[in-house]
C-alpha cells in the first residue's frame, strides 16, 4: 500500500496516462518561476491553448466581412451556435435539438422555469435541495413569489440525512412522496456545490414523474465532469454553465437541455425572443412568434459570438479526450487523492464528499478540523506556495483534480504543503 502511495508510483501514472497531451492544451498559471498546481476546474477552468485562435478568428471575420459575417462561410455567425451542439450533445448525452449554449446558467434556470413551472392552487410546490447554490435558491424564490404564492409554503428543502451534510436517495424519495400531490417541479443539482456529492438521476426523475411533476436539474458542476444521458434519463429540462470544467472563460455562454418531448408543443408557455423564432422566416420580420423545433426554440437574442468561440476550442478537446476516458481519470484522480488524504492527514483534513465513487465527480471537498481560523490560515497557505484550490464557508476547502490537466504528482504536492504547514 505505501507503494501505492509513493511519489514514484505518481509519476509512473502520470507517465503512463493516455490523456496526459491534454495538459500541454492549456495555459497554466505560474508562480515563482514554476507552474502553478491548479485544483479550482470546478469553479473556473484553465484557458485551452485553441481558445485564442478561435476568439481571433471571429475578430477576423469581423475585421474583414463586417455584417456579412452573419451569412457568409463555414463558421458565419447566424447559426455560429449550432457549431457546438453536436459536440455539447454528446458531452451531456443527448440530442443535438435538445441543447442549446445561450445566456447564463440563472438566467436559462428562469426561462426553463417558465415553461415547465406551472403552479396550481393544487400543485404549487418546488423540491430542492437545503443549501442549494445561491442562484437557485433565489431563482426559486422568486418564480414562486412571482406567480402568487408564498415561498414559506411553496418551497421544500430536502435537509441532508447523512454525515457531513450528504442527502440519501432515501431522504429524497420520502420528501417526495410525501408532497407528490402539490409539486409541480423537482429542481436539483447533478453534483452539489458544496460537498461535490453526485446524485442519480435517473432514479430521481423517476421518482417525480410518479408523484406527476415537472423535473430540472442544475448541471453546473456535472457538465464535463460526470458522464451524463439526458435524452435517456428524460428530465424536462436541464441547464449548466460552461465556465467550469467546460473550460470557457469567465462569465462564459451557458447552455440548456429541453427534452425532444416537449419541441414541438406550441402550447407550452415560454417567454419569446426573435432568436428563437424559426430561422426559415425569422427575417421576414412578422408579428407572430413561430418557436424553433427543439431547444433553439428557447433562445431571446442572437448569441455572443465573442462568447462562444472559447466554447468551440474547450469541446474540440473533449470530443478527442471522450468523457468515458475522462471518467476513468478522474475516478483515479480523487481516489488516489482521497487515499493520501486518508494516509497522512487525517488530523488535519476530513473528507465531507462521499466516500463511494459513484456518488461523486472530480471534487473532493475537505473540512478543515479545527475550525474556520484554521482552515483559512491553511487556505491562504497553500495559495501563497502555489496550490490552488478554493474555500467554501465555514471550513471546507474543494481539491478538484480535472482529468485533462491534472497530474497524479499534482496531489502529491497539495498533501506535502499541507503536511508542511502543519509541521511549521
Amino acid at each position: 500500500m505505501s507503494e501505492l502511495l509513493s511519489r514514484s508510483h505518481a509519476l509512473a501514472l502520470d507517465a503512463a496516462d493516455p490523456l496526459r497531451g491534454f495538459r500541454d492544451e492549456f495555459l497554466i498559471p505560474r508562480h515563482d518561476g514554476g507552474e502553478q498546481t491548479y485544483f479550482v476546474g470546478n469553479s473556473l477552468g484553465l484557458q485551452p491553448r485553441g481558445a485564442q485562435a478561435a476568439v481571433q478568428e471571429v475578430m477576423g471575420q469581423w475585421a474583414t466581412l463586417a455584417v456579412e459575417g452573419h451569412f457568409t462561410g463555414p463558421t458565419q455567425w447566424l447559426g455560429y451556435h449550432r457549431l457546438v451542439s453536436g459536440q455539447l450533445a454528446q458531452v451531456v448525452g443527448a440530442l443535438p435539438s435538445e441543447v442549446v449554449a445561450m445566456n447564463t446558467l440563472s438566467v436559462n434556470l428562469h426561462l426553463m422555469m417558465v415553461s415547465f413551472y406551472r403552479p396550481t392552487a393544487q400543485r404549487p410546490v418546488i423540491l430542492m435541495e437545503a443549501g442549494a447554490f445561491p442562484t437557485d435558491r433565489h431563482a426559486v424564490e422568486a418564480q414562486i413569489r412571482f406567480h402568487g404564492f408564498d415561498p414559506a409554503d411553496c418551497l421544500v428543502e430536502v435537509q441532508p440525512d447523512e454525515a457531513d451534510g450528504t442527502i440519501s436517495l432515501q431522504a429524497i424519495e420520502q420528501a417526495i412522496g410525501s408532497h407528490g400531490a402539490r409539486l409541480a417541479l423537482v429542481l436539483w443539482p447533478g453534483v452539489q456545490y458544496r460537498t461535490g456529492q453526485a446524485f442519480d438521476l435517473q432514479a430521481i426523475t423517476t421518482l417525480a414523474r410518479a408523484q406527476g411533476a415537472n423535473i430540472g436539474f442544475d448541471l453546473a458542476h456535472s457538465v464535463g465532469n460526470l458522464p451524463l444521458q439526458l435524452h435517456e434519463v428524460a428530465p424536462d429540462f436541464a441547464v449548466w454553465c460552461h465556465y467550469k470544467y467546460l473550460n470557457s472563460g469567465p462569465g462564459a455562454v451557458a447552455g440548456a437541455f429541453v427534452h425532444e418531448r416537449h419541441h414541438r408543443d406550441t402550447t407550452l408557455p415560454r417567454f419569446a425572443g426573435w432568436w428563437g423564432h424559426e430561422e426559415a422566416t425569422r427575417f421576414q420580420m412578422a408579428p407572430q412568434f413561430v418557436p424553433s423545433v427543439g431547444a433553439e426554440g428557447w433562445q431571446l437574442s442572437n448569441p455572443p459570438i465573442l462568447g462562444l468561440a472559447p466554447l468551440r476550442a474547450s469541446l474540440d478537446l473533449f470530443q478527442r479526450a471522450g468523457m468515458d476516458a475522462l471518467r476513468g481519470k478522474s475516478l483515479a484522480l480523487t481516489g488516489l487523492l482521497d487515499s493520501l488524504v486518508q494516509a497522512r492527514l487525517p488530523h488535519v483534513l476530513e473528507r465531507i464528499t462521499p466516500a463511494d465513487s459513484e456518488r461523486r465527480g472530480c471534487q473532493l471537498s475537505l473540512r478543515v478540523i479545527g475550525g474556520r481560523e484554521r482552515g483559512r490560515a491553511l487556505f491562504e497557505h497553500l495559495r501563497a506556495v502555489g496550490v490552488l484550490g478554493d474555500w467554501r464557508e465555514p471550513d471546507v476547502i474543494r481539491i478538484s483534480p480535472t482529468p485533462l490537466y491534472n497530474r497524479y504528482q499534482d496531489l502529491h504536492r497539495f498533501v506535502d504543503e499541507v503536511d508542511a504547514w502543519v509541521g511549521r
